[in-house]
């Protein structure tokens, strides 16, 4: 008689919520058959919903008894968030509607805010700015690479609050929003415009000796177009060899990857991924290729599509790789539209390999030649500068390359 009554009140929360439930069976349905809103379902959905009614229990308690009136759709986006977060992953989030709509709003590559690109570690716990955009307000404002983003209006900026934080900078143009940064042991406060926002993801020059330079920042909106027109365009003036710099890219779409590492190599296996069940999706390039040696550099900044495109480089093409040890990001997730307002999830789905089966996941590429900017200097050169010294090495391991290629065909 316990575990009835427990039923009963179990369903009676439901019904608050505009759901009488009906299970198929004579002991829980008795007195719910005359009902007009009555739904039937089988047992088994009918004890799914029972492991989800003490959350309905709650919210009813608080929209009864708390002491000032609440949204309803506040508390729902707050448990689904709550859901995900208790995975403990943190690629894996819930977006309402409005912070997909940002999301989105990034992937077009256009959008009102101070002009700045941060990267989050979940170890460090900070969130660091790995680029300012040329023009940009943070620019005029004296915003510079390797800055903390510290607070944001009256927000303290937590991997788990750097999406608000985000959604906070952008706005109206015109407008301002009130930043602090940490730079070393100071703390600097600034006001900053708002403006319209064009992100430039691929940038390129010449260096000397005919050395190609082209420096990607993201895997998103027009990057494959973007790489192959600077690619070609430095291929007609006589390019010899390419410096590809994905220092700082925290990755993007899986299939913009591919679609730049297509360029480069012939058919074969791009990456794969692993499903928890053990199956596999191979990501593949088709066929013909450029005839041209590629030397890589990456950071710790490094992460996703540019740890899964370095990898193939260098396991199908023998591309070396310079720099600093990758971030370690080795996971797919994919995005799910939730329902008709525009709320939406991001979920970890697979963990992606190397051709060779290499894992990435918090382990990270390791370079050939290991060599990381001074103490002190935030990276923050003109493009193509050779005092960047990570940047200098890779030119000189290009030109190695390129001469031990050289003195092979002379021997042959």
């Amino acid at each position: 008689m316990k575990s009835g009554v427990h039923g009963l009140l179990r369903i009676s929360w439901l019904k608050r919520w505009g759901l009488v439930v009906m299970v198929v069976c004579v002991a829980v349905t008795c007195g719910f058959a005359e009902e007009p809103d009555t739904v039937t379902i089988s047992r088994e959905q009918y004890e799914r919903y029972q492991k989800v009614d003490t959350l309905l229990e709650i919210m009813g308690y608080v929209e009864d008894a708390y002491y000032e009136d609440v949204d309803e759709g506040l508390l729902l986006d707050g448990a689904a968030a709550g859901l995900l977060s208790s995975l403990g992953d943190p690629y894996t989030f819930y977006y309402t509607a409005e912070s997909f709509a940002s999301y989105m709003e990034h992937q077009s590559g256009e959008y009102a805010g101070i002009g700045i690109q941060i990267s989050t570690s979940y170890v460090t716990r900070l969130s660091t700015i790995s680029r300012v955009f040329t023009g940009s307000p943070a620019e005029a404002a004296g915003v510079q690479r390797g800055d903390i983003l510290y607070q944001v209006e009256d927000m303290f900026v937590t991997p788990e609050t750097i999406q608000d934080a985000v959604n906070i900078m952008r706005g109206t143009p015109g407008t301002s929003v009130n930043v602090k940064f940490l730079r070393g042991d100071e703390i600097l406060e600034m006001t900053v415009a708002r403006a319209k926002i064009k992100m430039n993801r691929v940038e390129s020059c010449m260096l000397p000796e005919q050395i190609g330079y082209i420096h990607l920042w993201e895997f998103m909106g027009d990057c494959v177009d973007g790489f192959k027109a600077a690619y070609y365009d430095l291929k007609d003036k006589g390019m010899k060899g390419l410096v590809l710099d994905l220092r700082d890219n925290p990755g993007g779409l899986l299939d913009d990857g591919v679609g730049i590492g297509d360029l480069f190599l012939d058919s074969g296996v791009l990456t794969y991924m692993e499903y928890r069940n053990g199956t596999r999706r191979y990501y593949r390039t088709g066929p013909g290729t450029e005839d041209l040696p590629v030397c890589v550099l990456i950071n710790e900044n490094s992460a996703s599509c540019s740890e899964l495109l370095t990898g193939a480089l260098r396991d199908r093409l023998g591309s070396r790789v310079i720099g600093k040890t990758s971030y370690g990001k080795g996971v797919v997730q994919t995005l799910l539209q939730l329902d008709e307002k525009g709320d939406a999830m991001q979920l970890t789905i697979a963990q992606y390999f190397t051709p060779l089966g290499k894992e990435v996941h918090h382990v990270g590429i390791v370079p050939d030649v290991e060599i990381a900017l001074p103490e002190g200097d935030n990276g923050m050169y003109p493009l193509g500068d050779l005092a960047d010294i990570q940047l200098r090495k890779a030119w000189e391991d290009m030109l190695q390359t390129l001469n031990m290629s050289e003195e092979k065909g002379e021997n042959e």
